[in-house]
């Protein structure tokens, strides 16, 4: 249960008993019709997600919900991540189901075949009429309980649901069935249709079960990703600095805990590495197939793996302030929700028993008045009871939302809200953030320019030399730069660091300076051109008042950058690129990726990237905005699709509709595939269900379908629509 102090709360709750969207829509009009309380019941999750005003507790919402007819229990968050999601299916538990399954499956043949084979039939006689009933009877009275069950308690509410259906029409079927049968007034029986369309809805409904279980398998193999103990580095008393391991189950690990990460363990949870390399598979958590090299001061996810060295790591968060526990939260959050075409099919399904209760009780009548047999009029009734049950309706939007969120799970895309479904399927403009989003993030060296025949190696061995002092960003990747070519650094003494300026140092007895231009009294002609052109951060290098090379790092663009753009361009979508880099940057990196130079715009602040989105809206375009910083943030909500990339700042991820846990990219182009493949999938879903009941009724009034006939085709129809969602756990594959 979570709760705000504002004048509303919240609660999640397990319902038990749901056996259609019949159920779901009841639950939820039951709860609406109280003063202020907002409801959202899902099928495929057995949760309802309730926001209810103070006056009211949860004792109440509990109330309402059993007196409706099911049970309701509190999802407590204190248990954190790693609880498991609420499995109880239907009326009976899973096992009963199977069981149930089974007999009703081989009774059902053994009545077949006395019924529909002439010379068993004709053979057995009356004995073989018997031997029907005496079979059918634990059918009808045990392995079809849970649908009489059903029945009975929306009934006692004045409500019904599928099971009503199936209730009513085997019920139907059996009484005639036993009448004819003690009285005699008819050979015409129909047992073999109890049997057989028990049998095959409960098979139905088991395949269906297990298909909804595999759909959540992604949410639930993530609650269960993280570590569940960990060695944490406790003060002995031998000394101030000694230390000593413990191991602690994971819920008693604190901020600030120091643990250790042995080769091929899980990182315990969200921390920063004080000592130790290693690499780090993160691919579970974000996505990422290459493992990424790690040490100290850098950053690790909780239920990552470590490589192949040993790590001590400060923990950062904890519990439910983890990446992992943030993403379960996501996921569970968008798999818990609605999107609006799933309110509409649930509306309809609201109405559509009733309805179909009305349509066979006119079946029935109008056969009769017609004057057909009492037996053929019953059978079309029967029929039409039977072929219309929504199931199929209720399953075509939860079962493709929980395959398709738990695939992007997968895939690092986290998608909040099924809403956000219909916005990428509008969407026709992508805005992309340079800096840690199209790039890396991180400048590297670019280019060394010197003048007279000073050679580039020897410029840049004096400027990383004296640059191996400074912490600075710049600094660094000059360093990184000449180590990658081979370059020796020099001893130095006496450096001074210039604040705003740059930085100098003794080199084998000559002061060197490395800096801004303004630190030289010299600055020879092609120094002062390498510096108009620079497409980057450039300083100069030199000694003796002269200033000898120049030496640029740039933030670079990732190497799937490219290929992404043009995946996008594929999506229908037009890229813009915003940055508040000069333009000769902005316009290297977009000849880098691919993006048309009439579509940059340099020297962006944080409002204007804002009031860019605006305009792009303003001029009739559906925007997205991928970024990943807090200047980022404003124009994320402006957005009507904003993305973040998780490796950004919370801020960031907070504004989004959907966090992007990997820092690619094509991860962009993943998630508005995803989606868009998502909608599609409950679109063909709800045409299937609603067609194939339009169609269906009308088939079973006139008699053209036999109630059998009818079982075995509204059981595939419910299979049908979860096999197509579950096709969603493929996307991204090969």
């Amino acid at each position: 249960m979570s709760t705000t102090e504002t004048s509303t709360q919240h609660v999640d709750l397990a319902i038990t008993g749901m056996t259609c969207a019949s159920c779901s829509a009841r639950i939820e009009r039951k709860l609406s019709k109280l003063d202020g309380v907002e409801a959202s019941v899902n099928l495929a999750t057995e949760k309802a997600s309730v926001t209810f005003p103070s006056a009211l507790s949860v004792a109440d919402i509990v109330g309402v919900v059993e007196k409706t007819g099911y049970g309701a229990t509190p999802l407590d968050d204190a248990t954190g991540p790693g609880r498991t999601p609420a499995m109880t299916h239907d009326v009976v538990g899973h096992d009963s189901l199977r069981q149930r399954m089974v007999v009703a499956s081989a009774l059902a043949l053994i009545v077949a075949v006395l019924h529909m084979v002439p010379p068993v039939r004709e053979s057995l006689g009356m004995v073989g009429h018997w031997a029907q009933f005496l079979l059918t009877l634990p059918v009808y009275l045990w392995a079809a309980w849970p649908f009489h069950r059903a029945a009975a308690i929306n009934a006692r509410h004045g409500a019904s649901t599928m099971d009503t259906l199936v209730s009513v029409g085997t019920t139907a079927a059996m009484g005639w069935s036993v009448v004819a049968l003690f009285t005699g007034f008819t050979h015409d029986l129909y047992f073999e249709v109890v049997a057989v369309v028990t049998a095959f809805l409960l098979i139905g409904r088991y395949i269906e079960a297990r298909a909804k279980a595999q759909g959540r398998s992604a949410l639930t193999s993530l609650m269960e990703l993280g570590a569940k103990d960990v060695a944490v580095l406790r003060q002995d008393g031998g000394g101030a600095m000694a230390t000593t391991e413990h191991r602690v189950p994971i819920e008693e690990l604190v901020v600030g805990d120091r643990f250790v990460v042995r080769p091929g363990e899980k990182v315990a949870t969200d921390g920063l590495i004080l000592s130790g390399r290693s690499t780090i598979d993160a691919s579970t958590v974000t996505g990422e197939s290459m493992p990424v090299e790690v040490g100290p001061q850098d950053n690790v996810t909780g239920a990552t793996v470590n490589g192949h060295g040993r790590l001590i790591v400060q923990a950062s968060r904890v519990g439910a302030e983890t990446t992992l526990a943030r993403i379960t939260e996501l996921v569970e959050q968008a798999q818990t929700g609605k999107a609006p075409v799933q309110r509409l099919a649930d509306r309809i399904s609201a109405v559509f028993v009733p309805a179909v209760l009305v349509i066979a009780g006119l079946t029935l009548l109008l056969w009769l008045v017609t004057g057909n047999p009492f037996t053929q009029a019953l059978a079309a009734a029967v029929a039409v009871l039977i072929i219309a049950c929504p199931c199929a309706l209720g399953l075509a939007t939860p079962t493709a939302l929980l395959t398709g969120t738990g695939r992007g799970a997968q895939l690092g895309i986290l998608i909040k809200g099924p809403q956000i479904l219909e916005s990428t399927r509008r969407v026709d403009t992508v805005v992309l953030d340079k800096t840690g989003t199209l790039t890396t993030g991180h400048p590297v060296l670019t280019d060394i320019v010197t003048a007279g025949s000073l050679p580039a190696e020897a410029a840049l061995k004096a400027a990383a030399s004296v640059e191996a002092g400074s912490e600075h960003p710049v600094a660094q990747a000059i360093v990184a730069g000449a180590k990658a070519r081979g370059v020796q650094l020099a001893q130095v003494e006496d450096f001074v660091n210039l604040p705003g300026e740059g930085v100098r140092a003794d080199v084998n007895g000559m002061v060197v300076t490395v800096g801004r231009p303004s630190l030289f009294e010299v600055v020879p002609e092609v120094l002062r051109e390498a510096v108009t052109r620079a497409d980057g951060t450039i300083v100069l290098v030199g000694w003796e008042g002269t200033a000898r090379a120049a030496v640029t790092v740039a933030d670079t663009a990732r190497e799937t950058s490219a290929t992404a753009v043009e995946r996008l361009r594929e999506l229908g979508l037009t890229p813009y690129l915003l940055t508040g880099d000069n333009e000769r940057t902005a316009a290297a990196i977009a000849e880098q990726v691919g993006i048309d130079p009439a579509n940059v715009t340099a020297n962006v602040l944080p409002q204007d990237k804002f009031d860019h989105v605006r305009v792009l809206q303003e001029q009739g375009r559906t925007v997205a905005m991928v970024g990943d910083g807090v200047n980022d943030a404003a124009a994320l909500a402006q957005a009507d699709l904003g993305m973040a990339m998780g490796s950004g700042t919370d801020v960031a991820a907070e504004s989004a509709d959907i966090v992007l846990m990997r820092p690619d990219v094509e991860t962009v182009a993943d998630a508005i595939g995803l989606s868009r493949r998502t909608l599609t999938i409950i679109k063909q879903n709800l045409v299937w269900a609603f067609g194939y009941n339009t169609l269906a009724i009308p088939l079973a009034a006139f008699g053209m379908l036999t109630p059998m006939i009818a079982g075995g085709a509204m059981a595939m129809s419910s299979v049908l629509v979860v096999l197509n969602s579950l096709r969603l756990r493929g996307y991204g594959r090969g």
